[in-house]
């Protein structure tokens, strides 16, 4: 229900990703690079005052995994699929058991259950401010997010070194 110029797509910032940033812009959507940190940019869609609609973008599984689990937190979607660069990497791949290289992941195939995402910012970041040291005390800044009850909690620490 949303016209296509009224979003914002938020996409890492690498060659990779030159052709997405073309379709999407064709297709009159405004689009956010960032440079770094493409789990915050996921996390960013969940967030109104970021105006960021949408993530868009190849990344590493892991990454996939975790951006899954933080969607599941707060009721988010996110579809994804495997992209292999060469054969060794398909090849790890069949030896995890995946034998549909082309099959298309939703949300709760890539977070399944009751499901707690947790980061601690180690340098600053857009979501986070990184771990700090003063006065014999480290600080640092930390998010959680359940699935269970759908709470967001950012969490700073202060702690005696």
């Amino acid at each position: 229900g949303v016209d296509v110029t009224d979003m914002t797509a938020c996409v890492l910032d690498r060659p990779r990703h030159e052709g997405i940033i073309e379709s999407l812009r064709s297709v009159g959507a405004r689009v956010a690079l960032i440079t770094d940190g493409d789990v915050a940019g996921v996390i960013a869609t969940t967030n109104p005052h970021t105006g960021i609609d949408l993530y868009v973008g190849q990344g590493g599984a892991p990454e996939g995994v975790l951006a899954a689990a933080a969607l599941k937190c707060v009721g988010g979607q996110m579809l994804g699929r495997l992209v292999f660069r060469n054969d060794d990497e398909r090849k790890r791949a069949e030896k995890t058991g995946i034998t549909d290289f082309g099959r298309t992941y939703a949300l709760n195939e890539l977070a399944s259950g009751d499901t707690v995402f947790c980061a601690t910012g180690v340098t600053d970041g857009s979501m986070l401010s990184g771990v700090k040291s003063s006065d014999g005390r480290v600080h640092t800044h930390t998010l959680v997010m359940t699935s269970i009850d759908g709470m967001v909690r950012y969490v700073r620490s202060d702690r005696k070194v």
